[in-house]
């Protein structure tokens, strides 16, 4: 009979030979702790930030915001990655140094963006996550260099990635020997023009189904909308998610990069009293 062939084995669905990612090798899940944040449990995490570090002033101000209004751990970019060569493409050593400084002040773990092999071990000396962006989801050097460092690593969809070709990239990371993976859907795009990217939440339960990696979601990058973002944060836990990426900034307006998705500090807050109410709702907590 011709047509799609179906199975109940996952290995054999989008996890294609990627085995090690596979939940038949993890059945319980993995839960990963950054500096006893637990990533993957029955809380619901929220990590909070600004898309760009800009000076220390905004980097500070923005980590004791979403601090107080209840994120477990800071996001900030240090390198950008962005379209064209002359958008703000961050502060670099300097950034992470402010990462530090904001990390000690605040007591918040940090994550930030590793963009090249070359770069890892001074983003690792600053940071207790090392992310992996959208746009260096195959870029299959960093994937072992991170998969050597023992840092948890969170790795970003890209943009144009299939569920099975973004578990063969958390494979790589994985078999080079690091099983602290953490996936996060920021978004695809689609022939949708209305939203920066189409947030596929579909993404969710389909990736809880068939990995043990906790799943967290971009609903920041994911609409490009800032009055969006409440919403697809809620709808995100909703679906299952272990926790969500938000970019807030203390003033968007005059934001480097991404104002026009970042949350102000009260927006936020906002936010994660919404988000606390459908986590209930659905028996999971936040912090």
């Amino acid at each position: 009979m011709d047509g799609p062939r179906h199975t109940d084995n996952p290995c054999q669905g989008i996890c294609g030979d990627a085995r090690l990612v596979a939940r038949a090798a993890r059945p319980a899940g993995t839960v990963v702790d950054v500096r006893g944040v637990r990533i993957g449990g029955r809380e619901v995490i929220v990590i909070a930030g600004p898309c760009a570090v800009e000076n220390e002033e905004q980097l500070l101000a923005t980590a004791r915001a979403v601090k107080a209004a209840g994120a477990s751990i800071l996001r900030g970019g240090a390198f950008k990655p962005r379209t064209s060569p002359y958008s703000f493409r961050g502060l670099g050593h300097e950034g992470l140094r402010l990462l530090a400084l904001a990390r000690a002040e605040t007591g918040l773990p940090v994550v930030t963006e590793v963009m090249d092999a070359r770069q890892l071990d001074a983003v690792a000396a600053c940071a207790d996550i090392l992310q992996v962006g959208s746009r260096n989801m195959q870029n299959f050097t960093l994937l072992d260099e991170v998969g050597r460092s023992r840092l948890p690593v969170l790795l970003k969809r890209g943009m144009s990635a299939t569920l099975t070709e973004y578990l063969h990239a958390a494979e790589y990371v994985m078999a080079a020997g690091n099983d602290q993976v953490i996936l996060c859907e920021r978004g695809i795009r689609t022939f949708e023009t209305s939203s920066r990217y189409t947030l596929d939440l579909n993404a969710v339960p389909m990736l809880q189904r068939e990995t043990h990696l906790p799943v967290l979601v971009d609903p920041s990058h994911g609409t490009g909308h800032a009055w969006m973002v409440q919403r697809l944060a809620c709808a995100a836990v909703a679906a299952g998610a272990d926790g969500l990426l938000i970019e807030v900034h203390i003033d968007p307006a005059r934001a480097l990069s991404d104002g026009e998705n970042s949350l102000t500090p009260e927006a936020f807050a906002r936010m994660v009293e919404q988000v606390s109410a459908v986590a209930a709702a659905v028996g999971r907590c936040t912090p």
